[in-house]
């Protein structure tokens, strides 16, 4: 009996040491540097302001956080890898709308953008263009979609792969309108964009971040903003729902996840330098000026928008015919 109470007292001295030394180590994080997955090509939008973001909250934290790529299967290696990793808060992922849209593309994942991660914030946004090749007779968003009826089938729309938003925001658009045109799926955005400039597809959607430096230039021209605002950069430009579309409404974002199981006292530290960082003047300027909008959310308030995301996705589609495969 009494070597039963020993033990008895031992194991509750043990898991009370265990969870003082877990509430330490919370309290002193971050202690080392901490590791910010970018699933996303060098250079693109998003690893330019993640990178930037990394940067500010290395100084608010103390600790760096250095950037590491990890390309592959349109994101899901390098989200896989933080859905895999340890919940100590020391890995992060940097990633976009797209987590919310693969669930409706693929049937099997290794991750579940909802269950394999706690929501920290969503800092950033882009809104997004629909742009038509400058031999394309419109100037309007009006006169596009008599153009466009006026052509079915005729007119082919450029987009950044199957799935991508710049693909299923066009299929919503077009079905939106009881239209059809041709899909013409690239490896990315700048390849479809090339195609665009030379002729090869008649329009596509973009983010206005990539299409901004062509319409300045007037290489394509921009018939609407698919975002539910309009923007700073095009203020002359109308939205699709002002043009007659009410109800339509594109643009991406970009967002901090931390693996599941994450403390919340290290998710609501976190959440603070990433809100910090969105909320400093300099980054919203050197962002604004290419279609970047910096915003400040709290872990629940992006948890319940990525919900919702992932049920609006997997609604689009099935309404426009796409299968998982």
């Amino acid at each position: 009996m009494e070597m039963n109470r020993r033990s008895a007292i031992g194991a509750i001295g043990a898991v009370g040491l265990a969870c003082l030394s877990e509430a330490h180590a919370q309290g002193d994080w971050p202690a080392r540097p901490l590791k910010l997955v970018m699933p996303h090509a060098p250079g693109g939008p998003t690893d330019v302001v993640g990178r930037a973001f990394a940067a500010h909250i290395s100084r608010t934290l103390g600790q760096q956080m250095y950037v590491e790529s990890k390309l592959g299967a349109a994101g899901n290696i390098g989200t896989e890898y933080v859905a895999r990793a340890a919940p100590d808060g020391y890995t992060a992922l940097y990633q976009t709308s797209g987590i919310t849209i693969v669930p409706a593309l693929y049937k099997k994942l290794n991750f579940d953008p909802l269950r394999s991660f706690v929501p920290v914030a969503m800092p950033a946004s882009i809104n997004t263009v629909i742009v038509v090749n400058n031999d394309v007779p419109v100037k309007s968003f009006a006169e596009f979609v008599q153009y466009l009826k006026a052509n079915p089938g005729k007119l082919s729309f450029g987009s950044g792969g199957n799935g991508n938003i710049t693909h299923l925001g066009i299929e919503v658009l077009l079905q939106m309108l009881g239209a059809n045109a041709v899909h013409i799926p690239y490896k990315g955005t700048a390849p479809a964009m090339a195609d665009l400039l030379g002729g090869n597809v008649q329009f596509m959607l973009d983010a206005l971040s990539s299409s901004y430096p062509f319409i300045k230039d007037g290489k394509v021209r921009a018939i609407a903003v698919g975002g539910a605002q309009r923007s700073a950069l095009l203020p002359d430009v109308p939205t699709v729902a002002e043009s007659g579309l009410e109800g339509y409404a594109m643009s991406t974002w970009q967002c901090v996840l931390l693996p599941a199981g994450a403390p919340d006292a290290i998710v609501q530290k976190l959440n603070a330098a990433v809100n910090k960082a969105a909320a400093d003047p300099e980054l919203q300027k050197q962002f604004g000026s290419i279609g970047v909008q910096m915003h400040q959310s709290t872990p629940a308030q992006f948890g319940a928008y990525m919900r919702e995301e992932v049920a609006r996705w997997a609604q689009v589609a099935r309404s426009v015919g796409i299968q998982p495969e």
